[in-house]
């Protein structure tokens, strides 16, 4: 049977959806170029000409991938980064540089970023790695509006509060990151390991009572009592599951 002309077939390689994506750039031409490429493959983009205004408005809203460049004004890539993650928020990020040293695709990755792009580099590679990036996520913070309701505990991952029974939970940005990992992943039985990893980014399995460590605190804020969770259920031999 003939499809009519006018019938659209989609690769699967496009977005299925419309991505927002947060361009931190300051080279006038380039962002200009990215920006309309983007918009192109149907992405919502963006922008911030400098480290300042990147980091707050990354911070003020959510976003599937942020693309990063390095060297900025006011506010380094290096320090955006790393304020983002110790804020808590766990936004993939692709950093950009024009600079070839490993020493310093090394240090992006260690303060969290999920790839690194050299420049000059070319339009199809870029579009690769956001497509690849966006593939690993495995919740996007713009599907649900940046806020999870769970029984009587609320968090609003733009703002990095979390609010239970009504009243206001304080949490370090190591617990708030546990916490939104354990919520991207509700009802998923995680091993220690794969959260000291995707959460501290270590793989060393002698490390994995700093994961105990942290769920107790986070029990012990949320009110959640290990025998008769509400939240966070111990799986005998396996690992940690959180349940509504």
């Amino acid at each position: 049977m003939k499809l009519p002309r006018c019938t659209p077939i989609l690769c699967e390689c496009a977005p299925t959806m419309h991505e927002k994506i947060l361009l931190i750039e300051d080279e006038e031409d380039l962002r200009m170029t990215l920006t309309d490429r983007l918009r192109s493959e149907a992405y919502e983009i963006d922008c911030a000409e400098d480290g300042d205004l990147g980091l707050r408005r990354a911070t003020d809203t959510a976003y599937d991938l942020i693309i990063l460049d390095i060297m900025l004004p006011k506010k380094n890539g290096f320090d955006v980064c790393r304020d983002l993650r110790q804020a808590g928020l766990i936004t993939p990020v692709l950093m950009l540089t024009a600079r070839g040293q490993t020493v310093d695709k090394v240090v992006g990755l260690k303060l969290g970023a999920d790839d690194y792009l050299t420049k000059p580099f070319e339009m199809i590679e870029l579009l690769a790695r956001t497509e690849a990036i966006l593939r690993r996520a495995p919740n996007r913070p713009g599907g649900h509006n940046g806020v999870y309701h769970v029984g009587q505990l609320r968090v609003n991952v733009r703002g990095t509060d979390v609010m239970c029974d009504g009243k206001s939970v304080s949490l370090s940005a190591r617990e708030f990151q546990l916490l939104r990992y354990f919520l991207e992943h509700r009802g998923t039985t995680l091993s220690r390991s794969e959260i000291l990893k995707e959460v501290w980014g270590y793989s060393v399995k002698t490390f994995t009572r700093t994961v105990d460590v942290h769920v107790a605190s986070l029990r012990q804020k949320l009110g959640d009592d290990p025998k008769e969770p509400h939240f966070i259920m111990t799986v005998t031999g396996l690992g940690y599951k959180f349940v509504a």
